[in-house]
């Protein structure tokens, strides 16, 4: 009889946390690997996602000249400065062919203070990382694992999302 009751309660917790997820965002059953991309950073530094072990990441592949992209890059300027730390990072990763100049003068023209400057001029990652449109957001575990995934724009400051990106954050 206890085995029944607990795993009841295991399935009402598991749909509980799958209804959860904001709109739009598609959690995996399964933590994916993610392609290692590699990309640099305002002052000319390479890196890639290894350097962000440890760290859970809202990793979002974007561009100036997409217009959801520059719609929604206040509020994960905003989100950043909200739960960003050692243990969280919105990796804002531009693939602007014109690089660091063209990102570089669209931060300064919406007024992003809390987000660093990751650019891949290859735009390579937007293929080794299957993104299907612009925006697209994954969700990494401290493991450097996708979690899940949204396609398209969102309201990252919500009350909602910022509660649902602090479950993951421990």
């Amino acid at each position: 009889m206890n085995f029944i009751k607990l795993a009841f309660a295991l399935l009402v917790g598991w749909s509980t946390a799958a209804v959860a997820a904001p709109q739009g965002f598609a959690l995996h059953d399964a933590a994916q690997p993610i392609a290692n991309v590699r990309f640099v950073t305002e002052d000319g530094t390479k890196l890639d996602m290894e350097s962000f072990q440890g760290k859970v990441l809202l990793l979002n592949i974007w561009a100036t000249w997409c217009v959801p992209c520059r719609e929604e890059m206040p509020t994960l300027d905003a989100l950043e400065d909200k739960l960003g730390s050692d243990k969280f990072e919105v990796v804002a990763l531009s693939i602007d062919r014109a690089g660091v100049p063209a990102v570089r003068r669209f931060f300064d023209e919406i007024g992003v203070k809390h987000l660093n400057m990751y650019v891949d001029k290859t735009m390579l990652s937007a293929t080794a990382l299957r993104t299907v449109g612009l925006p697209t957001t994954l969700l990494i575990n401290a493991k450097g694992e996708e979690l899940g995934r949204l396609v398209g724009p969102a309201e990252w400051d919500d009350p909602e999302m910022v509660s649902f990106l602090e479950g993951f954050i421990e």
